[in-house]
């Protein structure tokens, strides 16, 4: 996975998808600042998914993001997405492997390094620790800190995905920590101020 300094977003979709959404997508990733895009919808059914996510990753092929699907492994198959992001009760990294053999596959890793150290063993392409903040996409179960990321650090040069209640106002001590990308999706879909384009403007 290449680095670039400028593109530290790892952007995630919000929870609905309305007829408004891929036309803030395309502003957004005009900025420059998204490397990866995850599509992550729970409510749908595998059809509505596999026709929101062919329109996603059009776009993302042309804004040069790679796209990720959350959770469902068949579907990153069945899309061709560029990858897929499993959770601790998802398939099996080395069952989604032979499914989609050398694409991305990125690892929920908590607040864990003992989760950290099993993914790095099943060569995860990056491990995503969170919440560091309160988050109002997702009830925060799990609470990380910027120690652990230090640590993880020390262990490993797999990238770090840094997630939860990630704004404006935090986003920089996560980097300055050695947080090589931060998931974003409240911020820049819910924000009730900004519009998604202000939004992500404002990470510099």
């Amino acid at each position: 996975m290449k680095f670039n300094k400028k593109k530290f977003v790892y952007l995630i979709s919000p929870v609905k998808i309305n007829k408004f959404f891929y036309k803030d997508l395309i502003n957004v990733f005009k900025q420059k600042k998204v490397s990866f895009f995850q599509l992550r919808l729970k409510r749908e059914s595998f059809k509505k998914k596999l026709i929101i996510g062919r329109k996603i990753k059009k776009i993302c092929k042309k804004f040069r993001v790679k796209f990720l699907v959350n959770d469902d492994v068949y579907l990153a198959k069945k899309l061709d997405a560029d990858g897929c992001h499993l959770g601790q009760r998802d398939m099996d990294i080395i069952k989604a492997r032979k499914l989609i053999k050398n694409k991305i596959i990125g690892i929920t890793c908590h607040n864990s390094l003992k989760l950290a150290k099993k993914a790095i063993k099943k060569k995860a392409d990056y491990l995503a620790f969170g919440a560091f903040y309160s988050s109002k996409t997702k009830k925060v179960n799990y609470k990380a800190s910027i120690k652990l990321l230090n640590k993880a650090r020390k262990i490993t040069k797999t990238p770090i995905v840094a997630i939860g209640g990630i704004d404006s106002d935090n986003y920089k001590k996560l980097l300055l920590n050695k947080a090589n990308f931060l998931a974003i999706s409240g911020y820049i879909w819910k924000n009730k101020k900004l519009k998604p384009t202000n939004a992500i403007k404002k990470l510099k």
